[in-house]
């Protein structure tokens, strides 16, 4: 097999570029890499397809990073939002267009990994990454790095790539430091035609009780995805939201396919994402949004990003070429994506001070929704927003002072905003009545 320890009259196969990690960061620098050109290995611990414990949720940056011709596996279309505060003050904005898509990890990850496998790379699966090594006696020369997997073998590359996920070996091989790490507990929720026809088209965000958690809800056909996320270290008062959310909704009486949990990891300032000719990407270089936990959309861009210059990396001869282009990749990344987290971290302190003062104004600042309409959809950023307005740049401002003595500023109080009225392709729904704990539109 391809990339196997030769016989002592061959000499063993060295790759241009081996990916750890299948999914959408690995798949896509994977495709990035096949497409150039070099000869490219993708390796995976699990057997394709897997599930993953995501939302998934598909917005604008997100479409727009896919390779061409890439058909979206789309489970819904939305095209409204529920906003609720803790269970209260609940208010539906619409839009005429489609807002971002649904899909199901296993479905959209598999068909990543067939655009790198059409594109030349090649594809190992149940495969266990135990270390890199760029030094030794096991690397030949210093344009090379030994990869050693879990039964003894071992691989030889011109670059690495690391997209081992959340809790990365390569990442550990690189040193990359973790600034913020959350809890999030998900279900996979089966439930009958009439409450999957409630859900259809929207989605539902709940601002938690305790500073920066939220919880969602998902609709995919027959299946609700239903979550919450929160800062770890409070897996007591996660576990708890989660299921008085649950109950709130009137689906504690539907038995979910999948529990499941996870941590999301957001990356220091300074952490590294390369050493030698090994880079990281997606989660295993912590790259998410800060406030939302996105991670999607941060994982197709890095690992893209990862892969385009892997090949470079690849065709470096030297130490100082080495470090020259996974200089320019750092620089790549920092310069869209470590600003937008920058942003994000931002808008994260706020809403732990404010998030009755962020429910009212989405709910009720027409700016606000628009702002929210248009990221999702892909057709500004959120450092694109604070850096071209100079209002965004001020309540940003005003939102990260702390908190005024006697709580929340009137807007962020205890007092449903009143109802808009539809203007231009936008409407608002007033405060809906709850029955039985359901939210319906």
């Amino acid at each position: 097999m391809s990339g196997e320890n030769s016989s002592a009259d061959d000499v063993q196969r060295v790759w241009d570029v081996v990916v750890v990690g299948a999914g959408p960061a690995g798949a896509s620098a994977a495709y990035a890499a096949a497409v150039a050109g070099r000869s490219v290995l993708l390796l995976e611990k699990a057997e394709l397809p897997r599930y993953k414990t995501c939302g998934g949720g598909i917005i604008g940056p997100s479409r727009d990073s896919l390779p061409p011709g890439f058909e979206l596996p789309l489970r819904d279309r939305v095209h409204a939002v529920t906003f609720s505060n803790n269970g209260r003050f609940t208010r539906t904005r619409r839009s005429r267009q489609m807002l971002f898509g649904l899909i199901n990890r296993p479905e959209f990850d598999q068909q990543l990994v067939e655009h790198a496998q059409k594109a030349g790379a090649e594809l190992r699966t149940g495969v266990t990454l135990q270390r890199v090594e760029q030094h030794g006696s096991a690397v030949p020369d210093r344009r090379t790095v030994a990869v050693f997997l879990q039964g003894g073998e071992t691989l030889l590359a011109r670059a690495v790539v690391g997209a081992d996920g959340s809790a990365s070996r390569i990442g550990a091989h690189v040193g990359v430091k973790l600034d913020q790490v959350d809890l999030g507990l998900e279900a996979e929720i089966p439930v009958p035609e009439t409450v999957a026809e409630d859900w259809r088209g929207r989605v539902l965000i709940d601002w938690g009780p305790t500073p920066g958690s939220y919880g969602w809800v998902f609709p995919k056909g027959d299946t609700l995805t239903v979550g919450v996320i929160s800062a770890r270290g409070e897996g007591a008062a996660t576990k708890r939201y989660f299921e008085e959310f649950i109950g709130r909704l009137g689906l504690a009486g539907f038995e979910p396919s999948i529990s499941s949990g996870h941590l999301t990891r957001c990356r220091a300032d300074d952490s590294p994402l390369s050493r030698g000719r090994v880079l990281v990407c997606g989660d295993a270089a912590g790259l998410l949004e800060p406030w939302t936990r996105e991670g999607i959309s941060f994982a197709l861009r890095s690992g893209r990003l990862a892969g385009e210059w892997a090949v470079r990396i690849a065709e470096a001869h030297d130490a100082v070429d080495t470090r020259r282009q996974a200089l320019n990749y750092a620089f790549a990344i920092k310069a869209g994506l470590g600003v937008e987290m920058s942003v994000g971290k931002a808008m994260l302190t706020a809403f732990e001070r404010r998030p009755g003062l962020f429910h009212a104004a989405l709910t009720g600042f027409r700016p606000a929704w628009n702002a929210f309409r248009d990221i999702t959809r892909g057709a500004t950023s959120l450092a694109e927003l604070v850096r071209t307005h100079p209002m965004a740049q001020r309540a940003l401002t005003a939102l990260d002072r702390p908190r005024p003595v006697g709580g929340e500023s009137p807007l962020g109080g205890e007092s449903p905003v009143s109802s808009e009225s539809p203007v231009g392709d936008e409407s608002a729904v007033g405060d809906e009545p709850s029955a039985g704990g359901e939210v319906s539109s």
